[in-house]
């Protein structure tokens, strides 16, 4: 399932590594997680990723936060990972996923704003990187499209700070211990190179690589992702 999910199916990244998670010490329920996942993927195995290229496409990246989306009370003072949120976001090119991850976050976030921002930073330095290769096969010759992406990350009205933070730079006291490990982007918005918008939350594809959502919003992101 690992290698599906970093292969050809975000579909399943977040269903992945929930199960993941309880390999050390697993439950009945667990495996009867794992036994649901193994159908559903059996029930699809003629399906992958199917890549419709969009010419005037650069980069898109769709990032998202679940804020300690696994906090159970009757649980949390066992097992700190609880209080843990998660990062998930999908690096598109030319309209077609390119690179995805779904992981709980290393750091303890304070605020869904905290949550969203650690979100934002993890993607943009996966795609920066790629930003740096696209920008040198442009100095050998090879014709590949503009590499300035749009970094969309959904913004709720109790989080918009995240979208300030990532655009205007402001420190203050209950922001500065973020301001080192987590402004390594801002130069590449500062120059224009990278632009951050904030998207509707029913909009948000990497919606379903965060947290388990309804059926028809599995659909809906599948389909924009991953082409059915």
């Amino acid at each position: 399932m690992g290698f599906l999910d970093k292969s050809t199916r975000p579909n399943t990244s977040h269903a992945t590594h929930q199960c993941a998670c309880f390999a050390a010490d697993p439950k009945q329920e667990h495996g009867k997680a794992v036994e649901w996942l193994c159908r559903y993927l059996a029930g699809t195995r003629d399906k992958g990723l199917v890549y419709r290229f969009e010419k005037n496409q650069s980069f898109d990246v769709y990032v998202d936060a679940d804020f300690a989306g696994n906090w159970d009370p009757d649980e949390s003072m066992d097992d700190a990972d609880m209080a843990r949120s998660r990062t998930a976001y999908v690096i598109m090119y030319a309209g077609c996923p390119i690179l995805w991850g779904s992981r709980l976050q290393t750091l303890i976030a304070l605020s869904s704003t905290e949550a969203e921002y650690y979100a934002l930073s993890t993607a943009t330095r996966e795609v920066i990187p790629i930003m740096e290769l696209a920008k040198e096969m442009q100095e050998y010759g090879f014709h590949v499209g503009t590499t300035k992406p749009k970094v969309h990350c959904k913004v709720f009205e109790d989080n918009s700070g995240a979208l300030e933070i990532a655009t205007v730079h402001k420190v203050q006291p209950r922001t500065k211990h973020m301001n080192v490990q987590f402004h390594h982007f801002c130069h590449h918005i500062n120059t224009g190179q990278m632009t951050v918008h904030p998207i509707d939350t029913d909009e948000q594809p990497a919606d379903m690589l965060s947290k388990s959502v309804p059926l028809v919003k599995l659909v809906k992101h599948r389909q924009f992702i991953m082409g059915w």
